[in-house]
């Protein structure tokens, strides 16, 4: 895992029959806040990414591989000096060594991101 246990911490984690809910503390202190933006600090999107990433890894028990993403929505910042927590939802289906998901990151104010994406089991 290249994030979790440095740019997030997982406090919960529960899957069952195709379905994630983790919550996950993001390191407010980490240094990327140093420029993406200084002052005003904002999770990257490419960040989000690899945290769901991570977390379906930790589902399938399988790394993965980024095969396709469709609808990619940012809609909301996270500034992690106002509200570090984040509630994670992934969706996900296998057929094969392809994992279709569905999903999204909110905090306690407003839905962050969305996506469907497909992902190789390498």
């Amino acid at each position: 895992m290249l994030a979790e246990n440095n740019f997030y911490t997982i406090q919960s984690f529960a899957e069952e029959d195709g379905l994630v809910k983790a919550t996950i503390a993001i390191n407010a202190a980490h240094k990327i806040f140093e420029g993406h933006f200084p002052g005003q600090p904002v999770v990257p999107g490419v960040c989000m990414l690899q945290m769901i990433k991570e977390l379906l890894e930790k589902a399938v028990t399988k790394e993965t591989r980024l095969a396709k993403a469709d609808h990619l929505k940012f809609l909301s910042v996270i500034n992690p000096l106002e509200n570090n927590i984040a509630e994670a939802e992934l969706k996900y289906t296998t057929a094969g060594d392809e994992i279709n998901l569905t999903t999204t990151i909110t905090n306690s104010t407003a839905t962050c991101f969305k996506m469907k994406a497909t992902f190789k089991q390498l």
